[in-house]
């Protein structure tokens, strides 16, 4: 039987927590604010003035994602601000593929304790990579949730919205044989393939976070946690002066998942792996959990972020743009005809 006078924190949710965490973010969340943005912080519903000057014929384009269990290894490392950059930027760099620039950007993050501080932290750097982007944080949730997550453990997920002009909707209908695939290097694991690196690295050979890796050339936990890049700025800069046929997002599903989604069905694309540098977290992550080449490359980015699937004269002119714009990138690969496929060789 319960007790008399239970309350809602002896359930195991703070409102008090709840109302520090917002008051630590507030500040945070307002930095990025527009003059399109009409409401402010606590508000039920986000308000955005839609902005369609030059754009003749507007589409919104929206994207929901999280941060799989990279949020695992944040919570392993005690450190929580680079984990909302990761979210915005993957969200960004979804809708960016079809052409849309971002507008406004919604979070969710629920755990089993509220800990103001780490959700403030957590906020922050979503908010860092929203003004980086333009882009308005508009609102959001915070959950405490005991009895859901486990003691210690947080989720994180986020919606994006953004808008572009029809006539400039990217969407592969372009890509044809002879086209080729330009790729932009990625600052490492981005957002995917972390339930098969805890595995290998942490349950199959007992590596500690804070381990110091020669093969890496610095501790662990910093590579883990590397920031997922947003590709807004340089792509955007292409956008303006070319003709893109096609782009994708290598996320989860790797080479073999994400580049079929933006091919014809009479077109394939074969990637060379030779023409370009692998980072070597890739490689210990291969080395140490014995993993199959084919394998690597449906799991892991492999060091390319983003590919661009582009007319073949124009390419050599479009990497070295993305290059004057501070992005690696390389001519990868080439589109053939064939069945909707990828190899890698």
């Amino acid at each position: 039987m319960a007790k008399d006078g239970s309350t809602y924190k002896d359930a195991g949710v703070d409102i008090a927590a709840g109302e520090e965490a917002v008051s630590r973010l507030r500040e945070f969340v307002q930095s990025t604010y527009t003059p399109d943005v009409l409401t402010d912080v606590g508000a039920f519903g986000g308000m955005y003035k839609l902005n369609i000057d030059g754009v003749a014929e507007p589409v919104l384009v929206s994207s929901i994602d999280g941060v799989g269990t990279k949020v695992k290894i944040a919570a392993l490392a005690n450190r929580f601000d680079t984990i909302g950059v990761d979210l915005v930027n993957h969200c960004i760099n979804d809708i960016l593929v079809q052409g849309a620039r971002p507008l406004f950007f919604l979070d969710y993050y629920a755990t089993s304790k509220l800990v103001p501080q780490q959700a403030a932290e957590v906020v922050k750097g979503a908010a860092e990579a929203c003004r980086e982007a333009g882009c308005a944080l508009l609102g959001g949730e915070i959950a405490e949730m005991p009895g859901v997550y486990l003691d210690g453990e947080f989720d994180l997920a986020g919606c994006i919205v953004g808008i572009v002009d029809r006539h400039k909707i990217i969407d592969g209908s372009k890509v044809q044989c002879g086209d080729v695939v330009i790729g932009l290097a990625s600052s490492g694991l981005h957002t995917n393939g972390y339930s098969l690196v805890r595995k290998v690295l942490f349950e199959d050979h007992d590596y500690k976070i804070d381990q110091y890796v020669p093969e890496l050339g610095t501790v662990l936990g910093e590579v883990l946690l590397t920031p997922h890049k947003s590709y807004l700025k340089p792509v955007n800069a292409v956008l303006e002066r070319f003709d893109v046929h096609g782009m994708a997002h290598l996320t989860g599903g790797g080479f073999y998942g994400n580049i079929p989604r933006v091919l014809p069905s009479d077109c394939q694309v074969t990637v060379e792996r030779r023409h370009w540098t692998v980072p070597p977290i890739f490689q210990f992550i291969q080395e140490k959990g014995n993993i199959d080449p084919v394998e690597m490359h449906r799991t892991f980015n492999m060091g390319i972020g983003m590919v661009l699937i582009v007319p073949k004269e124009y390419a050599l002119e479009i990497a070295e743009l993305l290059q004057s714009h501070g992005e690696v990138a390389w001519i990868i690969g080439e589109v053939h005809k064939g069945a909707r496929e990828v190899t890698v060789i």
